[in-house]
């Protein structure tokens, strides 16, 4: 199990114990929305890249621009 610590003014240097069944589940869920949300934010980044560098290579080279392109310029 995980520990957790926890302060009050009672004890500044905390007291540390196990997690209940019911927090360590939470624990678990919150570290796996985290790490989703993440890679997410991370392929939303790269997808945006992408499309600018293919707007840039585009109009460098004279082609049409889909319309997800032209507005990675507009904007």
């Amino acid at each position: 199990m995980t520990k957790i610590t926890t302060f009050s003014p009672e004890n500044p240097n905390g007291i540390e114990r196990d997690m209940t069944a019911e927090e360590q589940a939470q624990h678990d869920a919150d570290v796996a929305l985290t790490a989703t949300e993440k890679a997410n934010i991370i392929a939303d980044r790269e997808a945006k890249a992408n499309l600018k560098a293919s707007a840039k290579a585009k109009l460098i080279a004279g082609e049409a621009l889909t319309e997800d392109e032209a507005n990675t310029i507009v904007l």
